[in-house]
């Protein structure tokens, strides 16, 4: 079967944005690790890949936990030597409700997955690519556009995303040294499991509740391939990709 040679961590493949990225990169040529809380799920991507399967490990782990994080990635480190590619992508939101009606626990699961799983698996890759010959890779964040516009009653998945584009920054700039590149990839309302109730209706800043266009998440997954087949020396740091008629430039 063909290869590229090249090794890639996927968060949150068990499904949506991960799921089709993860088979992009598998009919890309390389080899991906599928990381996420649930094997089912993930047995399932396994299945989708065809026989580029062969190139693919199914390993569950947490990306809020410290210890599980570890263990993915030495796995990782077990099974091919190196790594090319970490692509954060796992994340969650919490229930629409109002800013002053959330609870903590939902603030901190939503913080802890969408922020400090990014920063945990960030932090493990650069171990990683640091100490590998040749040494260096490519970090790929998930973003999204609601860091810059964010929708009504999001005030945790806001906040944590927008953290996220700090993060992207501060590790592009830290990963120079070891020739890690960094980059991150903003979408806006592709088709997935997670944005299903968008196609029913959402909220707009206006108070009015609006069906929004919606775009195939494949789209997603061929702009995360364009950035990590760039050569180290190049790096798309910020990419947008979204529905062309979705609510995002302009006054509502």
């Amino acid at each position: 079967m063909e290869t590229n040679g090249k090794i890639a961590i996927v968060t949150g493949a068990g499904s949506g944005v991960g799921r089709a990225t993860a088979l992009a990169l598998l009919r890309e040529g390389y080899a991906v690790v599928l990381a996420g809380r649930r094997r089912e799920a993930l047995e399932q991507t396994l299945t989708q890949a065809g026989p580029a399967g062969a190139r693919a490990r199914v390993v569950p782990a947490d990306v809020t936990d410290p210890a599980s994080v570890r263990s993915l990635f030495e796995k990782t480190r077990e099974a091919f030597g190196r790594l090319d590619l970490l692509f954060n992508n796992a994340g969650t939101g919490t229930p629409a409700v109002l800013l002053e009606d959330l609870t903590v626990e939902q603030w901190r699961r939503v913080v802890d997955v969408n922020l400090t799983g990014v920063f945990l698996c960030t932090q493990a890759a650069f171990r990683l690519m640091k100490e590998q010959s040749p040494q260096g890779g490519r970090i790929i964040n998930n973003g999204s556009l609601s860091a810059e516009v964010p929708r009504p009653n999001s005030a945790p998945y806001t906040a944590a995303k927008h953290a996220v584009t700090g993060l992207t920054r501060s590790t592009a700039l830290d990963g120079r040294k070891y020739d890690i590149a960094c980059g991150q990839i903003d979408i806006g309302n592709a088709e997935t499991e997670m944005s299903a109730r968008i196609k029913g209706g959402v909220l707009q800043a206006s108070g009015e509740v609006a069906v929004e266009p919606m775009m195939d998440v494949e789209h997603v997954a061929r702009a995360v391939v364009y950035m990590a087949s760039l050569p180290l020396d190049a790096n798309v740091l910020f990419l947008t990709v979204m529905a062309t008629k979705m609510p995002f430039v302009g006054r509502g």
